[in-house]
């Protein structure tokens, strides 16, 4: 059965006086892109998130994102750069020479300068908070394939329905095809005549003309083309593996065919059921572009 590329899942648990939540969230994309947001602490897993999504994914951007809050695990510590302290100081100086103004260079100000003196959060190490981390992160990819394969299943029901449109619409013309070259050898005919009265030259070689362009209505091979590509496109959507980009390819396939089909018949039921059929073709195409 087909997967969605749009999927979600979060797991939470709770560490020391705070929380750390898991969040996975996967859109559509033409090949498989990761991005993996974690604390500086856990960077370990980085990793391990990318091959844990990698074996359960093929296609999609897949964003996975780990978020403590109020744990006792992080240390809030004062940064203090000397070194940038001393190059403002000695640039406020040179300025205050220059332009020969009045004032001192003092705390108040040279602590107004954000770079010099800021506040960072360190997050201490704990083996076992990795590996309760790991484990819902285990969960939480878990749960986004879920979704991504519940949300297939309804996109390959509303596919078929679909599908089942076009057979119709597919049947109709079918019907109307074993006609299409006797009436257009018989139009042709009717108004060759009227044209020339009879001043026809060589009438074998007319009808041996006419026959030949009635010929080329026959919409046969295209018809047999279009059920052939329909069959495979269901076979296709019972598949276990990744199938979006050989739908994408045989929906292309399917146009061509009912675009050649409407190109050759100069029939007004048919021309009204290749309208239908493009109609459903393309609402087809919306749904396979989430297709994995």
């Amino acid at each position: 059965m087909i997967k969605s590329m749009t999927g979600f899942g979060r797991r939470q648990g709770l560490w020391s006086d705070g929380t750390v939540s898991v969040e996975v969230r996967s859109v559509n994309h033409r090949f498989l892109e990761t991005s993996i947001r974690l604390p500086k602490s856990l960077s370990g897993l980085e990793d391990r998130f990318k091959k844990m999504i990698q074996q359960q994914c093929v296609r999609g951007r897949v964003d996975l994102a780990v978020l403590l809050q109020g744990s006792r695990g992080s240390v809030r510590e004062v940064q203090l750069d000397l070194g940038l302290a001393k190059q403002y100081h000695q640039a406020l100086r040179t300025l205050q020479r220059t332009l020969k103004l009045k004032g001192s260079i003092d705390i108040g100000l040279m602590a107004g300068f954000r770079d010099i003196v800021a506040l960072s959060e360190q997050t201490t190490d704990d083996p076992k908070l990795t590996k309760m981390v790991e484990k819902l992160g285990l969960l939480a990819v878990s749960d986004m394939v879920k979704m991504r394969e519940k949300e297939g299943a309804l996109l390959s029901q509303d596919i078929l329905a679909r599908l089942d449109h076009v057979r119709e619409c597919k049947s109709s013309v079918s019907s109307r095809a074993p006609f299409i070259a006797q009436e257009t050898f018989d139009r042709m005919k009717q108004r060759v005549e009227k044209l020339l009265a009879d001043a026809i030259p060589d009438i074998p070689r007319l009808n041996q003309e006419l026959a030949l362009y009635a010929d080329r209505c026959d919409i046969t091979e295209e018809l047999v083309r279009l059920d052939t590509h329909m069959i495979q496109f269901e076979r296709a959507l019972q598949g276990t593996e990744s199938v979006g980009k050989t739908l994408d390819f045989l929906l292309q396939e399917l146009g061509r065919e009912v675009n050649t089909i409407g190109s050759k018949s100069n029939d007004a039921e048919i021309r009204a059921d290749v309208v239908r059929m493009k109609a459903e073709l393309e609402r087809i195409r919306e749904q396979i572009q989430n297709v994995e």
